[in-house]
């Protein structure tokens, strides 16, 4: 049994030498004609033209109730265009690969294209307020700037771009066709769905298409900015690093000071005291305490044997002289 497959899920020892894609002359045709396409039906819309009219004819054909049998299918096919649970799927694949190639681009590309897709998908979307097939008010109108967000369709273009940019960063020729090829098919299916469930009208989903290949087609410009912020973010890496690694430390000697357990009087504070002078019983005087120096504490004292100690209490009886009994003269 092989093993050395379990070898690739380690990191690569040194960063792979991806080919970042540039705005080459095809690129930039391929963006003109696109952006040409995405203001043409725009302005299809607007006027009332006869895209209008192939909307309305798909909406009435009702293509749920032609072919009910796919309805089960296709409600669970349409969340490959939801933007959360696709978003998680390819940011955890990517987070992988970032890891294992040493960079943060597969994540800051994906970072990217969905930040261009949120503004500019919401601005148009907010913008002309364009009603659904289920809330149309009148029949052959284009509902437009009625409170509505669904044109461009959102899951069109969220599954044109979540999946769109595995091809982009794909690093060899033969991946980057077959993720193109995969991401179109869902791509396309995905749009197709929503005008199969009556969520959307045949226009929303060409514009969705349009507005998904824009953004893929215009990253190379946000190359600059990506390269920047992953260089900054490495920076502030080794920067944090270098401060763990200088971090002063402060160990303890092993004959040092002990910290104690009850506090201590400073020795101002016991030099502003004065103590009485202890009397022994042969009446001498201990000088206070507060004027030993520090020598004079550390120094030991030799001690005498109890045989040659003073003795303090006075030879004799203890008991006091008994009172006579006085007597008559």
């Amino acid at each position: 049994m092989r093993t050395d497959i379990f070898a690739r899920l380690d990191r690569e020892p040194e960063p792979p030498k991806i080919e970042i894609p540039r705005m080459s002359r095809t690129r930039l045709a391929l963006f003109g004609g696109t952006l040409a396409f995405y203001l043409a039906i725009v302005v299809a819309v607007l006027a009332s033209t006869w895209l209008v009219i192939i909307d309305w004819k798909v909406m009435l054909f009702r293509p749920y109730q032609q072919w009910p049998e796919l309805h089960a299918f296709l409600d669970y096919f349409v969340v490959l265009g939801q933007r959360g649970p696709t978003a998680v799927m390819v940011a955890a694949w990517l987070g992988w690969r970032s890891w294992r190639q040493h960079t943060l681009r597969p994540l800051l590309a994906l970072g990217a294209s969905l930040l261009l897709l949120n503004a500019t998908v919401g601005a148009v979307k907010i913008g002309l307020g364009r009603l659904g097939p289920h809330y149309a008010t009148q029949i052959g109108s284009a509902e437009l700037f009625a409170g509505g967000d669904i044109f461009p369709s959102g899951h069109t273009a969220n599954a044109v771009v979540t999946w769109g940019i595995l091809a982009y960063l794909a690093t060899t020729p033969r991946a980057r066709r077959y993720l193109s090829a995969l991401s179109a098919v869902v791509s396309l299916g995905v749009g197709l769905t929503t005008v199969y469930l009556g969520t959307h009208w045949l226009s929303d989903v060409l514009l969705g298409w349009a507005a998904g290949l824009l953004i893929l087609l215009a990253l190379p410009w946000c190359e600059p900015l990506i390269g920047r912020a992953e260089a900054w973010i490495f920076s502030l890496r080794e920067l944090w690093r270098a401060r763990r690694r200088i971090a002063p430390s402060m160990p303890v000697a092993a004959g040092g000071p002990r910290p104690s357990m009850f506090p201590q009087r400073g020795a101002t504070q016991d030099e502003g005291q004065s103590r009485e002078p202890v009397t022994a019983g042969s009446g001498s005087t201990r000088p206070p305490s507060s004027t030993r120096t520090t020598a004079q504490l550390t120094q030991p004292r030799a001690h005498a044997v109890r045989s040659e100690r003073t003795p303090i209490t006075p030879s004799g009886s203890r008991r006091p002289p008994a009172s006579r009994p006085a007597t008559g003269g």
